[in-house]
Order: C-alpha cells, then structure tokens, then sequence
C-alpha cells in the first residue's frame, strides 16, 4: 500500500490493488492507517528494544503492557503463565502487578535461560513472585512441570511469547489452553509478523508463518474460546482498536 500524507490539505491517499481512497487527516480511519505504519517501522528500528521495567530490559510494546494490566486488574489471576523469558523484563513486570494487587504469581518457561539473566531475575526485589522453568515449552515434561505448578481452581492467564512460527504456537495453544480459566485469557503474541513480511527486517514466509494463522487453526476446534480484544475499562474516543503487537492473539475461554 502507498500512503500519501498531506498536511496541508489535512488529507491521507491510500493506493494499492488499483484502488484510491481518500481519508481525513484528523479521523479515527487515519489513526489505524498511521498506526500500522508507525508499527510497521517502529518494529524494524527495534523501538521495543529500548525499555525496561524496574531495572530489567522488556522487549514488549507500552501499549501491549498498558493492555495487559488492564486485564490482570480486572481478571486478578492467581497465576500467570508466560513462555519466553528473555531478559525476564516481562516476568517482572507482571510480578509487580502481582505484588501490587496483593495476590498472584508468575511463571516464566523458556528452552533456554542465560546464567546472567537467571541471576539477574533470581536476585530482584520481587523474584519471589516469579519461578521458572526451564525447557521446551511443548514438551510434554515441560508442560506438566508448568500444570504441576497451578493448583485446581485458580484463576489462570497465559501468554505465548516465545517461537512464533506457526506450528510453535499452534503446540504451545494446544499444550496450555486446558489451563486458561473461564473469561481468562490465552495470548499469542506477535501477530503483528503478518504485516512485516514486507519490511527490511521482515521475512516473506511471516505472510503465513505466524501466530494469527494457529490461532485460526486453533479456534477452529476450540469453540470454548473466541478471539477478542478486551474492552477498554475507559474510553473517551471513537477509537477502537489496540496499536499493537498482539494483533488477533486475545483469546477469551467462555463461562462454563
């Protein structure tokens, strides 16, 4: 698609597939627009690689962690589940919502956890909210560690974030989904890759191989789930959509 933005005429042009469209600079259609592009360059200039929370790198768009707090708020999930540790900026991050609601804990799963990022988890202030476990995160010596992990009725959310490749999270959302509890959530993360297939840092195979095509393949034989975005607690906008990462990953398991 080409874009032409013109700032005096207040005006946005989409062209592609031999179509024009003309858009109000100032309109909720031209935010959406916009905001793919920026994500679409902001992804390959590494932006989310420039935070961290409470002293610990976390490779996370805001927007996705102001999403996400807004749903452990309202969820209050005894446990929450997330594969791909990293830096364990992450981790932490929902083990500081943990601490501040008073209840809840954080499993990190990760294949492989470098000694100085297990250090650097292990020693932080709120480390005794997080255990991890380290292997495959679809082995099935894995998984039940992790199930092994959450005791029955507590309130469950995962989020996927580790190999994004298609099959990888189609196991991954096969593997945890028993655990996500009724009007909690499964994430998979990253379907933004459907849209970067074309940028420098992109790869072609993402327009297939990517976490939104098994979250399809997923919903088709798991009608206890729907894909939704969850609703913004506040909104004094016409706008709708997250500016996200997360595109098409939320997953909610409906009320028994």
């Amino acid at each position: 698609m080409r874009l032409i933005l013109d700032t005096d005429a207040r005006t946005l042009v989409t062209e592609g597939d031999g179509e024009r469209h003309l858009v109000d600079l100032y309109s909720d259609k031209a935010f959406e627009l916009l905001s793919l592009h920026w994500l679409q360059v902001g992804w390959n200039q590494k932006y989310t690689y420039t935070f961290s929370w409470l002293g610990r790198p976390v490779i996370q768009l805001p927007e996705d962690l102001i999403r996400i707090q807004e749903v452990v708020w309202r969820v209050r999930p005894d446990v929450i589940v997330e594969t791909g540790v990293a830096h364990g900026g992450s981790l932490v991050f929902s083990a500081s919502l943990c601490r501040l609601l008073g209840s809840g804990r954080v499993i990190g799963v990760d294949i492989g956890i470098r000694s100085d990022n297990r250090k650097a988890i292990e020693a932080h202030p709120l480390s005794s909210f997080i255990t991890l476990v380290e292997g495959d995160s679809v082995a099935s010596e894995t998984v039940a560690a992790v199930k092994a992990l959450a005791a029955p009725g507590q309130t469950v959310l995962v989020l996927l974030d580790s190999c994004h490749t298609k099959d990888h999270v189609l196991k991954e959302l096969e593997a945890y989904h028993d655990l996500v509890t009724p009007d909690s959530y499964i994430v998979a993360t990253d379907g933004i890759m459907k849209h970067l297939a074309g940028v420098p840092r992109g790869r072609p195979e993402w327009r297939w191989d990517q976490p939104v095509n098994a979250v399809e393949e997923f919903l088709a034989r798991h009608p206890e789930f729907v894909q939704e975005q969850p609703s913004w607690p506040f909104n004094e906008s016409n706008l709708r959509l997250n500016v996200t990462h997360w595109m098409g990953g939320w997953l909610r398991r409906l009320s028994a």
